[in-house]
């Protein structure tokens, strides 16, 4: 099973779309995939399709992680029926939803024991290959708490100057986290997310991206989807969207994700190279 958080320091990237567009690619492909919406807005349940119920959101799991029950709480995705074929197996996407109430962990305080909560509540988790950590967008407790239950960190970045600036001091705060605190976490790559190809500003900035961070740059870089508002809204996959867009769209994903999950030749983990200067 490999645990993965989506992360970005900078709020209005794309994450959470990255997020459940890689969560489209794994129920498309049959893997066995949990969402866990760590965000307090929890944007990713509704793109998800999942309403809280009579089950524990992720919030009062991590309350107390030992005691929570993962497998009783989690929440098939409302996306899981249109992927089903008749007379065959149903795929695996489930959710520990999201709720306001994972705020009170988020803030800098946070000690040792506090960041082994998700840990403690991912080790109920069973049969599946992949789990999602849609992270908030800040280096607090929830990220931290995130980083502290992964294997591998993917950073979600705009090919603009603050977005890059932001990434690279994500990527040196990983390496802090991990000398601290996780020595196997890694980082997955950088995901280059709603690009413009007309815009010259993003073909510099993706040059600058490939410079500093190279083969830590994921293929392939995500477009930017004028429908995906709408697509996230109605709570549908991007698999299970009409249109050519969606449909080009999703081939990214699907590619992305097998890159995400069977990196070859990616950078020594946490290595950053010197920005290049304008």
């Amino acid at each position: 099973m490999q645990v993965v958080s989506i992360s970005s320091l900078k709020g209005g990237v794309g994450k959470t779309s990255v997020t459940t567009g890689l969560a489209s690619a794994a129920l498309a492909a049959g893997v066995p995939t949990l969402v866990v919406d760590l965000d307090p807005h929890a944007d990713a349940s509704t793109a998800l399709g999942v309403r809280p119920g009579d089950q524990q959101d992720i919030g009062r799991m991590l309350k107390s992680p030992r005691r929570a029950r993962l497998a009783e709480n989690v929440v098939p995705s409302g996306w899981v029926e249109r992927a089903g074929n008749a007379g065959a197996a149903k795929p695996v996407l489930d959710v520990a939803v999201g709720s306001a109430y994972t705020g009170i962990y988020d803030r800098p305080d946070l000690g040792r024991r506090d960041l082994r909560r998700l840990s403690a509540v991912l080790a109920g988790a069973q049969g599946y290959e992949l789990v999602l950590v849609d992270c908030p967008p800040s280096l607090n407790g929830l990220t931290r708490m995130a980083w502290s239950a992964s294997d591998k960190v993917a950073l979600v970045a705009e090919p603009g100057l603050f977005s890059v600036a932001g990434t690279e001091r994500t990527m040196r705060a990983i390496q802090l986290f991990r000398q601290e605190f996780a020595p196997k976490l890694s980082p997955a790559g950088i995901v280059a997310n709603r690009v413009r190809t007309g815009s010259a500003e993003h073909t510099f900035r993706l040059a600058e991206m490939e410079a500093m961070f190279g083969g830590l740059l994921l293929s392939p870089h995500i477009p930017e989807q004028a429908n995906w508002q709408q697509i996230q809204g109605a709570a549908h996959s991007i698999h299970h969207w009409p249109g050519e867009s969606a449909k080009n769209a999703a081939a990214l994903f699907d590619t992305l994700l097998e890159n995400l999950m069977h990196p070859q030749g990616l950078a020594a983990a946490g290595s950053v190279r010197d920005r290049s200067q304008r």
